[in-house]
């Protein structure tokens, strides 16, 4: 089994979520950081790691590796079977205000923690678009 690269949104800008919160755009201040790729939001459950991440008009796009052992290869199954293809990500709120007239939270600035492939993302525009099989790599000698 080889490791899966995926690539796609974990976060939309401006668009509602099912929870009542909207991303507005510069919200992700740190994204230079190594986050990992986690199954449903479990942390007792990496499946592979974000290996490259940015925001662009859309939301946040991210580039990340499923690792093809243990629960990362039934991911990568479910990933090519078109079984699951929600992307969400673990936060915490760093600054927010209320949108009143549309009744929602508007989230200024988070910390990222976390991006995980989850069945039903609280965002629904929050998706795998691409996956591709990741070639062998040879290590030398360090």
């Amino acid at each position: 089994m080889q490791d899966v690269r995926i690539a796609g949104y974990a976060s939309v800008f401006g668009v509602p979520d099912n929870g009542g919160d909207v991303v507005l755009p510069g919200a992700f201040e740190v994204l230079a950081a190594r986050v990992p790729l986690l199954w449903q939001h479990d942390t007792k459950e990496p499946v592979g790691f974000v290996e490259q991440m940015r925001e662009d008009a859309r939301g946040l796009r991210v580039v990340a590796r499923v690792v093809a052992s243990g629960r990362g290869e039934q991911a990568a199954q479910l990933l090519r079977a078109g079984a699951i293809d929600g992307l969400s990500f673990g936060y915490r709120v760093k600054s927010a205000r209320p949108d009143r007239v549309r009744g929602l939270r508007q989230l200024i600035k988070l910390d990222l923690i976390e991006v995980s492939l989850v069945t039903f993302p609280m965002q629904p525009l929050a998706r795998v678009l691409g996956f591709s099989m990741v070639a062998e790599e040879t290590t030398n000698d360090l």
